[in-house]
C-alpha cells in the first residue's frame, strides 16, 4: 500500500525530471521563437509546444507509475497534467516578452506587479528564471493533486 505522500513525491520527481525534457529538448525551435507573439501563430505554437511538453509528462507519470508501483488514480493523474499544461501555456505566451514596455501577457504583468520590473531590465536572464520558477511551482502543484487520495 502506497501512502499518498510517496505518490506525491514520486509524481512530482517524474513530472519535474520531464518538465526540462518536455521545455527544452522536446520543444521545437520555430515554437520556441514564436510562442510569444500576438494573434494566432503565437498561440498555435504555444499550443503545439503544451501538447508535446504534456505527452511527454504523461509517459514519464505513466512509467513512475508503473515501475514503482504507485498505484495513481488516472483521473487525478490527468487532473495533474492538466494544471501543468494550462499553467505552462500561461507562463510561455511571455516567451521573449519579458523586457517589452506597455501591455504585455498575464505572467510579464504579474512580475512588474510583484516588484521585478528593475530586475527584468538588468538582467536578460530574468525572465527565464521567473518562467521557470513558475513552472516548478506549479509542477509541485500537479504532482499533490496527481499523487492525492484514495
Amino acid at each position: 500500500m502506497t501512502t499518498t505522500a510517496v505518490r506525491a513525491i514520486g509524481a512530482y520527481a517524474a513530472l519535474n525530471a520531464s518538465h526540462d525534457v518536455g521545455d527544452f529538448w522536446g520543444q521545437r525551435d520555430a515554437d520556441a521563437g514564436a510562442k510569444g507573439k500576438c494573434g494566432w501563430e503565437g498561440r498555435a505554437a504555444c499550443a503545439r509546444h503544451v501538447a508535446s511538453y504534456t505527452a511527454t509528462q504523461a509517459v514519464a507519470l505513466l512509467a513512475a507509475d508503473r515501475a514503482l508501483r504507485l498505484g495513481l488514480d488516472w483521473r487525478r493523474a490527468a487532473a495533474g497534467l492538466a494544471v501543468s499544461a494550462v499553467t505552462h501555456y500561461v507562463a510561455d505566451r511571455s516567451g521573449g516578452r519579458w523586457r517589452e514596455k506597455g501591455p504585455s501577457t498575464a505572467l510579464v504583468r504579474f512580475a512588474r506587479r510583484t516588484g521585478h520590473t528593475k530586475w527584468l531590465k538588468r538582467d536578460p536572464g530574468a525572465g527565464l528564471l521567473l518562467d521557470q520558477s513558475w513552472h516548478k511551482g506549479w509542477i509541485a502543484v500537479a504532482a499533490v493533486i496527481a499523487g492525492g487520495g484514495k
